[in-house]
């Protein structure tokens, strides 16, 4: 263990005991996370996300930030991408109930999205997160990814700067010059059925105050795994 992951330890615990030993900090961020959902879900994608990246390069380099990685883009692209995922939420999370209704399946609560605010679990809660976290992977996520890959070529190519990031994307030579094999074959093809859909299913059966939260520590997940994609590239180039 190198020192710098001592103090990235010693800072991620530095951040989460306060909430363990003053429960009133965790109602005043449950408070915060209610009128400000969408405010707070760009800081916390924009922080955990930003995170799993940077965990991502220790792995495949051996150091949490170089010369030309972009951790202040890499922050504004997770927290818009942090906002798009939480509006996802509402239209899937509600949506997708609804279109089990419309198949014949009988719910109990007038609203079908209301079966997975309900405490306790049953197989219709179950089946309802699935179908909630099916529908997101297989529609939003994909797009999601696309958007991620381009954005990250544009701050590799712009030097990791806030002013380059600031430039026009050039949409249509990243398309050309990106991986999409690794995309396709690791990306889409194995991490949305093995670890996505099962990841948010459980997810949704979570109170809905705390499923953007649990997004976001799943996206230092993705920070690895597409930390995994850029090294299946490389040993293929």
């Amino acid at each position: 263990m190198k020192k710098s992951d001592v103090v990235v330890l010693g800072v991620i615990i530095l951040i989460l005991l306060p909430f363990f030993i003053f429960p009133s900090l965790f109602k005043a961020y449950e408070a915060l996370n209610g009128a400000h959902a969408y405010a707070m879900s760009f800081i916390k994608f924009a922080i955990l996300a930003t995170f799993g990246e940077c965990l991502g390069l220790r792995l495949r380099a051996g150091v949490y930030n170089k010369k030309k990685f972009g951790i202040l883009p890499r922050a504004l692209v997770w927290g818009f991408l942090g906002v798009t995922i939480k509006i996802a939420f509402v239209v899937f999370g509600e949506g997708a109930p609804l279109m089990l209704k419309t198949f014949g399946i009988h719910f109990s609560v007038t609203n079908p999205a209301d079966i997975l605010r309900q405490p306790g679990f049953s197989m219709l809660k179950l089946f309802a997160a699935f179908s909630v976290s099916t529908t997101l992977n297989l529609f939003f996520a994909p797009v999601f990814m696309a958007f991620h890959r381009i954005t990250d070529m544009h701050i590799m190519y712009t030097g990791g700067t806030l002013k380059g990031f600031f430039t026009p994307i050039p949409v249509g030579r990243y398309v050309r010059e990106a991986d999409w094999f690794t995309f396709w074959n690791f990306v889409v093809k194995w991490t949305i059925p093995v670890f996505w859909i099962p990841a948010q299913t459980i997810n949704f059966m979570l109170p809905e105050g705390y499923r953007i939260l649990v997004a976001a520590v799943y996206s230092v997940i993705l920070g690895i795994l597409l930390s995994l994609a850029s090294m299946m590239q490389m040993r293929r180039l």
